[in-house]
């Protein structure tokens, strides 16, 4: 059954210059009990991120319960062997994620063949008609954003710069795609800069680059890389 948030939550206005804080934790890591993960979110919103960008149905069911009017961006990862797309890539995972409390349903949003023969276009009008949900397309060029976002996506997000086999050798962040596309956007759609974002000086960076807001995860969530990194640098 459709629900929604209230419209204004999800617009550009409400959203300019804001932080939305991806608190996720790779398989197998300590980290990644769900209550670890929905007091991560807690404390991101506490001191002043608007929001929250969650992996798994069961982490958004858990930071919704702890956090009842955070504003969830949910998503679903999972690996098939016949596709590429592992971020919600089929019906069966925006499903789950939407009904989990999510208010933004992330998706794979490349050009790239999706596990099962599904299809982009039909996915997102799926997910319009049956669910109202609201759809953020996670990209890698301006040319799969411009697309999702004429299917119907009302969020964009520079997510996949660099990890897709044609931006393999681009670094995020992705500061190249945010002019084109904010200038080709329609002006009612949410720019969202998304991956390598390592400092508070790249959020106010991508913000100045007319991002309306911008996730940042590993930077300021992600325990188990930093440490690692850590340690990796000093025993060089």
């Amino acid at each position: 059954m459709p629900k929604s948030s209230p419209a204004h939550r999800l617009s550009r206005a409400s959203l300019q210059g804001g932080l939305i804080v991806s608190v996720q934790a790779p398989e197998g890591s300590p980290m990644r009990q769900c209550e670890v993960i929905a007091a991560m979110a807690e404390a991101s919103l506490t001191n002043g991120a608007i929001g929250v960008r969650l992996e798994s149905p069961e982490h958004i069911g858990a930071v919704r319960r702890r956090c009842p009017a955070a504003l969830i961006i949910g998503l679903w990862k999972r690996s098939f062997a016949d596709s590429s797309v592992y971020i919600t890539p089929g019906w069966a995972e925006i499903k789950s994620v939407w009904a989990a409390g999510a208010d933004v349903v992330a998706i794979d949003a490349t050009d790239r063949a999706r596990p099962g023969g599904e299809e982009l276009p039909a996915l997102i009008d799926r997910a319009h008609t049956e669910l109202g949900a609201t759809l953020m397309a996670d990209v890698d060029s301006v040319a799969n954003g411009l697309k999702a976002a004429a299917l119907g996506c009302a969020w964009v997000g520079t997510t996949l710069y660099g990890y897709t086999q044609e931006t393999a050798t681009c670094l995020p962040p992705a500061w190249d795609l945010l002019a084109p596309l904010r200038a080709a956007l329609p002006e009612e759609a949410v720019l969202i800069c998304e991956g390598g974002l390592a400092t508070a000086g790249d959020a106010r960076r991508a913000n100045r680059q007319r991002a309306d807001a911008v996730v940042v995860g590993t930077a300021i969530t992600g325990v188990d890389l930093q440490v690692a990194a850590y340690v990796k640098t000093m025993a060089g």
